[in-house]
Order: C-alpha cells, then sequence, then structure tokens
C-alpha cells in the first residue's frame, strides 16, 4: 500500500495522501490496516484485524441495516488491504474479480407496443383479464382497465381526451374481446388529474399568450 505522502512544508494535506480504497471509513482506517499488514505474527494480526472491523461498523453504522452486515465488513477490510491480509477470518477472503468484473449487459426489452401511452403492463394486464372465465368478473377487470388507459392516456395527453377513442382502443388491443359494459362511465377528467394541475390550454400562462397574440392581430 501506499505510504503517506509529505510536502515540503512538512505538514499533510489531503491532496498530497494516496486514493482511499473505501472513503466513508475515513484515512485513519486506513492507516491502521496498513500497520496490521506489517504485523508478522499471524495471531497478533488476526486481533488487530478483528479491532479494526469493530472500528468500521462504529464509523459507518449504516451498514448494519444490510443482511450479513459483518461479512461485508470484512470483505471491506481485505478490499482495502489489497486482498494483501492473511488472517483467521470468520468469512473466506472475496475473491478480487467479483469486484472487478463488469456485470453482464442487460438486453433492452424488444417486445412491439402498440399503443405506447398506455405501457407494456396495461397489455398484459389485457391479456390477463381475456382469461377471465367468469363473466362478472370479467366485466368489472374490463371497466377497471378502461378507467386505467384514460388515466395513463390523460398523463400522455392533458389537453385533449376522447371517451369513445379510449374504448376502442381497449378494444383493438383485446382483439375485439374485451368491450365495456352498456352502463359504463369514464370517470370525468377533473377527477383523475390532480386538482392542481389543468389541461395545458388552461393554464395561466397559455391564457395569457392567448390574450398578447389576439392583442398583436388587433
Amino acid at each position: 500500500m501506499q505510504q503517506s505522502v509529505i510536502n515540503a512544508t512538512g505538514m499533510e494535506y489531503n491532496t498530497d495522501q494516496p486514493t482511499m480504497v473505501i472513503s466513508e471509513y475515513g484515512r485513519n482506517v486506513h492507516r491502521m490496516i496498513e500497520y496490521c499488514l506489517t504485523l508478522t505474527d499471524r495471531e497478533e494480526r488476526t486481533k488487530c484485524a478483528r479491532a479494526i472491523v469493530k472500528i468500521m461498523s462504529y464509523l459507518n453504522p449504516s451498514i448494519k441495516e444490510v443482511v450479513d452486515y459483518e461479512h461485508k465488513l470484512w470483505d471491506h477490510l481485505h478490499i482495502i488491504s489489497n486482498y494483501a491480509l492473511d488472517v483467521d477470518a470468520p468469512f473466506p477472503k472475496p475473491a478480487p474479480e467479483l469486484f472487478t468484473s463488469k456485470p453482464e449487459k442487460v438486453n433492452y426489452p424488444s417486445s412491439n407496443i402498440r399503443f405506447r401511452h398506455y405501457g407494456k403492463i396495461l397489455e398484459d394486464l389485457i391479456q390477463k383479464a381475456q382469461t377471465e372465465e367468469d363473466p362478472k368478473n370479467r366485466e368489472i377487470f374490463t371497466n377497471q382497465l378502461a378507467q386505467l388507459m384514460k388515466k395513463h392516456y390523460l398523463n400522455w395527453n392533458r389537453d385533449s381526451v376522447n371517451d369513445q377513442l379510449i374504448t376502442q382502443q381497449l378494444e383493438t388491443l383485446s382483439n375485439g374481446t374485451l368491450k365495456v359494459s352498456e352502463n359504463f362511465r369514464f370517470a370525468h377528467t377533473s377527477d383523475i388529474l390532480p386538482k392542481n394541475v389543468l389541461p395545458q390550454n388552461q393554464t395561466p400562462s397559455y391564457q395569457i399568450k392567448k390574450m398578447v397574440k389576439k392583442k398583436k392581430k388587433k
């Protein structure tokens, strides 16, 4: 491990110090581990390592919220020592490649979404509704899906929403197998949108711009 650097003035500055491997434990812990590496007696070195782990748990108390946090502290101890610390630890020394290897690339979903403003999850829900065999449950499921579609639609376009278009798109997505009941009524737009959010063409700034344009035409 790198030794501390003392500048020409005889004083130590953080900018002169080697980079800390895990900074949340502070430089003193890194120095303790450097000292631990110099101990030739294995038993003494092990006692020193256990004491350092205990100090690390005090300096980083949030790590106790992690499952098996003591194991993680010992892993951090080995990482800071650049895996050079040979002690009788309660856990096996971690392999360096576990922390240096890059994760596998996660492929982006390539499924085709017919109406992107509704999203893939809604399409999955429609497929689930199609498998419902009980007529009453199927009707309730379909009506709820229609209400959900309107909410998604308003997130995409708050200026104009066509209830009839939404029911048509529901039938399209379900290949004509799902239709809202005859007495079904969509929730009013004002009941869906937050009370303090207005459609774009009703906002004060939009109305002011509209008035300015009218004055210019005159």
